[in-house]
């Protein structure tokens, strides 16, 4: 009888292999100069290369900088009223692309999530050329607008992902049963669509506020966003007052980020749960 071949023995893999240290470079490389600029905004100098003691100076000093609340609520304003108008705009796109069939659905298809893979550089100019040729004066509704491009883009996206998930079944039930198709997307389609609708809504806000370009293009006078605001002081130094704002965006931003994944993450139990 003859015994087969035992096989040589298998190394042990270390924990420590080199994509552990390459994945741990990445991250350090990401997040600690994050951690930095969260220990600068705590500092009681006013020249952040410094340490000069523990102060909360300049979370307060925020709060009586009459230019950085004027900022604040004009990118407020801007980004509630871009992803409101989106979020009837990006769920009717999404709803029709998925149960219509008409010409050129693929190239419209095709056009609509463009403003995703742009560069926001060439779809600044590219605003700012069409606004100036139809004679459009900017003002802080040119930004809206400008913000809607790529804000119904991204909350179509979600949206049409949540779609191919559901059962197309449920909509021609209620039919079936009576209901109109008005009733049975407000009623049967609509409630499947909030976690997506809002979470879209959350993705949109956070670009929306943190947008630069779009904004500094299509922006008239008096009209000024809080990245606009930020980047005007950084060009003459980065001082600790708005290292405390980036830690207080950070977190503002890190909070929706969370939130929108909460809300993904408990509708794709439903789903599996009703499956």
């Amino acid at each position: 009888m003859v015994s087969s071949p035992s096989k040589p023995p298998s190394k042990p893999k270390h924990p420590f292999s080199w994509q552990f240290v390459l994945t741990l470079l990445m991250y350090a490389f990401m997040y600690i100069p994050i951690l930095i600029l969260a220990f600068y905004s705590f500092n009681a100098s006013r020249f952040s290369a410094s340490w000069g003691g523990f102060s909360l100076r300049w979370y307060s000093s925020l709060l009586n900088d009459s230019r950085i609340l004027s900022a604040l609520q004009d990118s407020l304003f801007i980004a509630c009223v871009a992803v409101g108008i989106s979020a009837v705009l990006g769920t009717m796109m999404a709803v029709g692309l998925a149960k219509y069939r008409f010409p050129g659905k693929g190239l419209y298809r095709g056009v609509s999530y463009l403003p995703l893979i742009i560069p926001d550089i060439a779809i600044a100019v590219a605003t700012l050329v069409f606004l100036v040729s139809i004679g459009f004066s900017l003002s802080i509704w040119t930004i809206i607008a400008a913000h809607i491009v790529f804000c119904l883009a991204y909350i179509a996206v979600v949206v049409s992902t949540r779609l191919s998930g559901l059962n197309p079944h449920l909509e021609e039930a209620a039919l079936d049963l009576g209901a109109t198709p008005a009733q049975a997307f407000i009623q049967v389609l609509l409630p499947e669509l909030m976690p997506a609708i809002f979470s879209g809504c959350l993705l949109a806000f956070v670009l929306s506020m943190d947008d630069l370009l779009l904004s500094s293009f299509t922006a008239g006078g008096g009209a000024n966003t809080l990245p606009m605001e930020i980047f005007s002081r950084v060009r003459t130094g980065v001082k600790p007052d708005i290292n405390a704002l980036s830690v207080i965006l950070i977190l503002a931003s890190g909070f929706l980020a969370f939130l929108s994944e909460y809300l993904r993450f408990r509708s794709e139990r439903r789903r599996l749960g009703q499956e």
